[in-house]
């Protein structure tokens, strides 16, 4: 006997005990813990639902037929995340479970860089995201004020676009309608 303790991977009960000032995810086993997001990037999380909502889950000046949700916890590929906003289209969703949680997989997912959360979202969430077969991962960054945009291709995410400042952009799976990154920018 070594005397090392043998860790166990993280449970669902791990989960259920992050503190409410944290934002908990089971990654590959283990529980990654992150500070709530702060103010810039809630803005721009906020603002971004706001300019994708109308035209796209209500159909108000674009063609609706997505659901779009802020910080839907995913139980996808064995992994627990939180992106910070994630959409499925309507036809494979029609309607929003009344559940904890949601194990069917997204169409689009977003996730809002913070010096606290990009290289855990660049790397092992951009993976699962892969593997799970989401088509369409956006990171948006407020404080260089950049959106990249990319698409599964064969498993691999393949770059679309990449924009900074306060432009009007059409990115898809949302390029029927401009984005005004001027708006998601404001604070």
């Amino acid at each position: 006997m070594s005397g090392i303790p043998v860790r166990r991977p993280a449970a669902y009960e791990d989960l259920l005990a992050v503190p409410d000032h944290l934002v908990g995810e089971i990654i590959d086993g283990e529980l990654v813990t992150s500070p709530r997001p702060a103010t810039r990037h809630i803005a721009a999380a906020s603002a971004l639902g706001d300019e994708l909502g109308p035209p796209f889950r209500r159909g108000r000046g674009g063609p609706g037929g997505w659901v779009i949700l802020d910080e839907p916890e995913l139980h996808i590929v064995e992994q627990i995340m939180v992106p910070d906003l994630a959409g499925w289209r309507r036809d494979r969703m029609p309607e929003i479970p009344d559940a904890a949680f949601f194990d069917l997989r997204p169409d689009w997912v977003c996730e809002v860089l913070s010096p606290s959360t990009a290289a855990l979202d660049r790397t092992r969430k951009w993976h699962h995201y892969a593997q799970a077969g989401v088509n369409h991962l956006w990171f948006l960054d407020p404080a260089p004020r950049t959106l990249e945009v990319y698409q599964l291709d064969l498993g691999t995410w393949r770059l679309l676009s990449s924009t900074a400042g306060d432009i009007l952009v059409r990115a898809v799976p949302f390029d029927a309608v401009e984005i005004d990154l001027a708006a998601v920018w404001a604070r």
